[in-house]
């Protein structure tokens, strides 16, 4: 059994044909799937499409990369929270890939969901792109240690790593591991203790080898965990479990039955 920690079925590439990801993730045992909010006006429709299945779950948050939208304050993310879906907080974090200074909205937004994660007590999902060091500074600044959570889409230096490791937080792998010119994320792939690792697919984006270049789906996420035990040399079906396990362990708001996979 596997489990995607990080998609976008919402997004309109997706969401039309949802039926269908869902019964090919049925298909390849992809059991659950976290669909993660980017914004606050598309939230509740988000909310609508996981609502009616059990093995969907959901976040709430707002995306570094969305400048002209909705700001949340710790209150406002604090009370859709409440709802038995959303079991985290973001996506957040910063980039500084896209955008250029100043971005101190961006780090005060940054901010506000650490702060409504140590309110709420959820998990955060992180993300960081040519801001690991400032990223990693807030995070100890703000107590993001306390509920910890996922640094997503993990594509930076063992040496972040293990700074987010030691602050509470597990590392996500996309299919950008299984790209031939990705060899130092392969090497955090190896080192990466199998109780802090999760996967994902961040779909629709980041299709997996043999799918790059296509539209990526959460059916997808085996081959993440694939190429995670190619270059660990142990079995799928153990990265499978240990993913698995992390993942309820960090959503411990979700309650199901995982016993037999």
């Amino acid at each position: 059994m596997f489990v995607d920690s990080h998609c976008h079925l919402n997004f309109p590439e997706l969401a039309d044909n949802l039926p269908d990801i869902l019964e090919r993730m049925k298909q390849n045992d992809v059991r659950y799937a976290l669909v993660v909010s980017v914004n606050l006006p598309a939230w509740q429709g988000l909310m609508d499409m996981v609502a009616p299945h059990d093995n969907l779950f959901a976040s709430v948050g707002v995306h570094p990369d969305y400048q002209d939208t909705t700001e949340p304050t710790v209150e406002q993310l604090i009370a859709l929270s409440q709802s038995p879906k959303v079991v985290a907080l973001g996506e957040t974090g910063l980039d500084y890939f896209r955008l250029v200074e100043p971005l101190s909205w961006q780090r005060d937004r940054f901010r506000t969901h650490i702060r409504a994660s140590r309110e709420t007590g959820l998990p955060l999902i992180i993300h960081t792109r040519a801001a690991s060091e400032d990223t990693l500074r807030i995070m100890k600044e703000e107590g993001a240690a306390q509920y910890g959570g996922v640094m997503h889409c993990f594509t930076e230096s063992w040496e972040v790593a293990q700074a987010a490791m030691e602050m509470n937080f597990y590392i996500s792998l996309s299919g950008i591991v299984t790209f031939k010119n990705a060899k130092d994320l392969q090497e955090v792939a190896r080192k990466v203790p199998l109780d802090r690792l999760l996967i994902e697919t961040d779909s629709p984006y980041l299709a997996p080898v043999p799918h790059r270049g296509k539209m990526n789906d959460p059916s997808k996420v085996m081959h993440v965990a694939e190429k995670i035990a190619e270059l660990r040399g142990i079995s799928v079906a153990e990265v499978a479990q240990a993913t698995t396990d992390n993942f309820f362990n960090l959503f411990n708001k979700i309650k199901v039955d995982i016993k037999v996979i």
